[in-house]
């Protein structure tokens, strides 16, 4: 389906692009998409966006579609959350397009006595924050996920009105939203160049011909990093693997079941396709440096997934029972922090970025896309981004050696417990004669 997409996109392959726009939005995925829509909103309608391949044929079209406000101690990425939820909930009456988003309902559960106390304190502040979670026991666990084995859980937290969406019509509902308001969506055309006077974006390249314009964003998401780097930017993401298993149809498997994080087994779970979807944030990633091509696939390491399978299906004992419709496995974009990267580069003014959002991309990107807009509207962010900021960024941290050894942690830290002041140990030996100190990176 996805090759016939591609196809279909190169066949009417434009043999122009717009002269100029105000603003020129690189890459369809969900970033893409809502901070082009964002722009739209605002008033900025001559905005192109531009995409290399077909809308969502990086990592946004293999997303697992969570949509979840619990979980975060920065008040800016609750925010993002909250909005996007709101927004996934709205789209359909607006564009005609559904987003499928399911208010089925989230938890998190606490199996050790140190997961009790972090999401007691997330929580807590997520409560101040506006999000509705509430601590339940085994017993309610079980009733609303009858599947889950129950007997080593202290707590879950839950938000029943949190969820799932679908990530390719949630991102078709933006894009469509941006052209009804007046905006250009250019597929199959790539970003070959930018046009600079004085350190600033007047204009870019493309395959297809030059545009004139005074702003660009770089929402490369996979690829933001090689593209920021031909054009002097600094964006350090890696990509890495990240699996989640399918499994055949499953009998008693409610489609309406809620979504299940169970981080002390490296696992999420969801219902999916009759059966249930089980997703994995391993211990220790295997990082991903190779060329891979649009909706593309890595072949899965089972080998190296064995252990972490078991742990994971030990929370739904029933999944043994049933075969395996496949055990997908994609490249996903992390930074060395697990903090987005976004806001205007030190390195150019008038190029923004919105890149590295350690797979949480749907389930903050409406967020993220209008912070940009309004940022690039009104000159200034519209929330604090001193975590956020592209501009904390070093360069040893774009360094093979460093971000292939990074990402192993990073992406094994989204579900180990989370101790303050914890700091990264991956990679440490190679900074360089660059003091932590000077970034926000450690």
């Amino acid at each position: 389906m996805h090759r016939a997409l591609l196809r279909r996109v190169h066949a009417r392959r434009l043999s122009t692009v717009p002269k100029q726009a105000q603003c020129v939005v690189i890459g369809g995925g969900i970033i893409g998409t809502s901070t082009a829509y964002h722009l739209a909103k605002r008033g900025w309608t001559d905005v192109v966006l531009l995409e290399r391949h077909a809308l969502t044929a990086g990592t946004t079209w293999h997303a697992a579609g969570l949509m979840v406000t619990f979980g975060s101690l920065s008040s800016t990425s609750t925010e993002w959350r909250k909005y996007s939820k709101s927004l996934y909930q709205s789209l359909e009456a607006e564009t005609g397009q559904s987003t499928g988003f399911l208010g089925c309902g989230f938890i998190e559960l606490a199996t050790e006595r140190d997961r009790l106390e972090e999401y007691r304190r997330v929580a807590a502040f997520n409560r101040k924050e506006g999000v509705d979670v509430h601590e339940i026991d085994a017993r309610e666990v079980s009733s609303l996920f009858p599947l889950c084995r129950t007997d080593d859980v202290l707590a879950g937290f839950y938000v029943a009105d949190d969820g799932r969406v679908n990530p390719v019509d949630a991102t078709q509902a933006l894009a469509k939203g941006f052209k009804q308001l007046g905006g250009t969506i250019v597929e199959g055309v790539d970003c070959t160049d930018i046009i600079t006077e004085d350190d600033a974006v007047v204009g870019l390249e493309t395959s297809a011909g030059t545009i004139k314009t005074d702003y660009v964003v770089n929402c490369g998401g996979l690829w933001a990093r090689e593209l920021g780097k031909s054009h002097g930017v600094l964006i350090p993401n890696q990509a890495a693997e990240h699996y989640y298993l399918l499994t055949d149809a499953m009998d008693n498997v409610d489609p309406s079941w809620p979504v299940v994080e169970d981080p002390r087994n490296y696992a999420y779970i969801r219902p999916e396709g009759g059966g249930l979807m089980v997703g994995l944030f391993e211990g220790e990633a295997a990082s991903w440096d190779s060329s891979i091509p649009p909706f593309g696939e890595i072949a899965p390491d089972w080998d190296r997934l064995a252990p972490y399978l078991e742990k994971a299906m030990s929370r739904v004992p029933s999944v043994q029972d049933v075969g395996v419709k496949k055990l997908f496995c994609g490249p996903e974009s992390f930074t060395p922090d697990l903090a987005p990267l976004i806001g205007e580069a030190p390195e150019l003014q008038r190029y923004f970025v919105a890149a590295g959002l350690n797979s949480i991309g749907i389930l903050t990107g409406p967020g993220v896309g209008r912070s940009v807009a309004n940022w690039i509207v009104d000159g200034v962010p519209d929330v604090d981004v001193c975590g956020f900021h592209v501009d904390r960024a070093r360069d040893y941290q774009a360094t093979p050696a460093y971000r292939l050894e990074r990402v192993k942690e990073a992406l094994g830290d989204v579900y180990k417990c989370h101790y303050p002041y914890k700091t990264p140990q991956a990679g440490r030996d190679l900074c360089g004669n660059q003091p932590s100190s000077l970034s926000h990176f450690s």
